[in-house]
């Protein structure tokens, strides 16, 4: 779930395709360079998700905001109305304006704060607990990410330019079901705050 949530990037296709492959560290400090310079950012996405018990792709759009060390929100637009917040490590999520409120608190190995406190210093070895495998094409690198231990998600893929803006990210999860995150119209340090991160 945490992976769904953090910088999220990442492509399928045929970009994937002619993508030459590199060494992990490389994907990943290429990753925290683009990233070093980036306090916060607002962007649209468009979702595609497959749930493995359906025959049909659900679509949805909405925005996201991000703002270092631990703030991400993302707001879905009807008909599936919905936002989730992630704080560090606690997502809290509601089913759009007066909608049920759910909470969950992941474990503090995976908080969005610990991940980021990795980033800001070069990568000089690869992190425990995953499997990474790395691919660029020109300014666009692909970053595979396989966790090793149990948890939701199989495998997630993100892909992002040289200066650290988001693309597209796709999550596997391990029933089967896939999500296809696509980014635009992405601004970078808007001057995010507190006030901007309320569920």
């Amino acid at each position: 779930m945490l992976f769904t949530l953090i910088i999220s990037f990442a492509v399928l296709g045929s970009s994937v395709a002619h993508a030459a492959g590199i060494s992990p560290l490389e994907g990943l400090e290429a990753l925290r360079k683009g990233f070093a310079g980036i306090n916060d950012f607002t962007a649209e996405i468009t979702q595609e998700k497959q749930v493995s018990i359906m025959k049909r792709v659900m679509k949805t759009s909405g925005t996201v905001k991000f703002r270092k060390p631990d703030q991400f929100m993302m707001e879905i637009r009807p008909p599936y109305s919905s936002r989730i917040l992630l704080k560090d490590n606690v997502i809290e999520q509601s089913g759009g304006k007066g909608g049920s409120k759910s909470r969950i608190i992941l474990p503090p190995e995976q908080s969005l704060r610990q991940w980021f406190q990795k980033l800001a210093t070069p990568v000089s070895k690869l992190p425990d607990g995953v499997d990474i495998r790395a691919s660029r094409s020109g300014q666009l690198y692909t970053l595979q990410i396989i966790p090793a231990k149990k948890g939701q998600v199989r495998e997630m893929q993100i892909a992002y330019q040289a200066d650290g803006t988001v693309r597209r990210i796709v999550i596997i999860e391990k029933n089967g079901d896939k999500a296809t995150i696509g980014f635009k119209k992405i601004r970078k340090n808007v001057g995010l705050s507190d006030k901007d991160f309320i569920l």
